[in-house]
């Protein structure tokens, strides 16, 4: 059996290729099925940091600003990491 070598190399460059691309394939709809859960991660930390906003604000508004401070403080940090 006579091997071309440039047949050979044309072989591995091809299902190197076809392995990449099958691999891209299947890992991006693995992440797909994530967007929900990341969008109700959000949807939580938006209504938690919601409900710190206005208690800040109803503190601030009796003047007491110590407590309105730590509250909206509070809040920033939900969406810290």
């Amino acid at each position: 059996m006579v091997e071309y070598g440039f047949l050979n190399k044309k072989g591995k460059k091809m299902k190197k290729s076809l392995i990449v691309l099958a691999i891209c394939l299947f890992s991006s709809s693995a992440f797909a099925g994530s967007c929900p859960m990341l969008a109700g991660k959000v949807d939580s930390k938006i209504k938690a940091a919601q409900k710190l906003h206005d208690e800040g604000m109803a503190a601030h508004s009796s003047g007491n600003h110590a407590k309105s401070e730590e509250l909206l403080k509070k809040a920033l940090g939900l969406f810290k990491g």
